[in-house]
């Protein structure tokens, strides 16, 4: 990982800390890391392992693939498309952390879920308001 690497990595879980609303210590405590060695992370000084990366990607409630191509570790192809859904759902105010991880998940439930073979959800809607 090159610095202008680390930096990057760094400013982007510092941004990501910020729409979770989380200070450093907090985000440390979660992580299970030291509140200096965050900020170390955060300023480009440090270069953390990809188990350290994973456990501040579930502290940030994010994918550890994310922060994975952030540091150079996984190439950024090999990663579906990140939704706006997540996003809107990560800055919702009106959501706490507990209730933003529930969302997440349910909605995640639903997108990776295989198709039931249904061609035309619709068609169950029209028949059930029918009734």
């Amino acid at each position: 990982m090159s610095d202008g690497e680390t930096n990057n990595l760094g400013a982007f879980i510092k941004d990501q800390r910020r729409v979770a609303e989380l200070s450093v210590r907090r985000l440390a405590e979660l992580a299970g890391v030291s509140n200096p060695y965050l900020s170390q992370i955060e300023r480009g000084l440090r270069r953390p392992s990809a188990e350290i990366l994973q456990q501040i990607a579930k502290a940030l409630e994010i994918s550890s693939e994310t922060l994975y191509v952030q540091a150079g570790i996984l190439d950024a192809e090999r990663l579906p498309e990140p939704t706006d859904v997540e996003a809107a759902i990560r800055r919702a105010t009106e959501l706490d952390s507990e209730q933003k991880g529930l969302l997440l998940g349910i909605y995640r439930s639903f997108v990776s879920a295989p198709d039931s073979g249904e061609s035309d959800p619709s068609s169950t809607v029209e028949q059930t308001e029918g009734d």
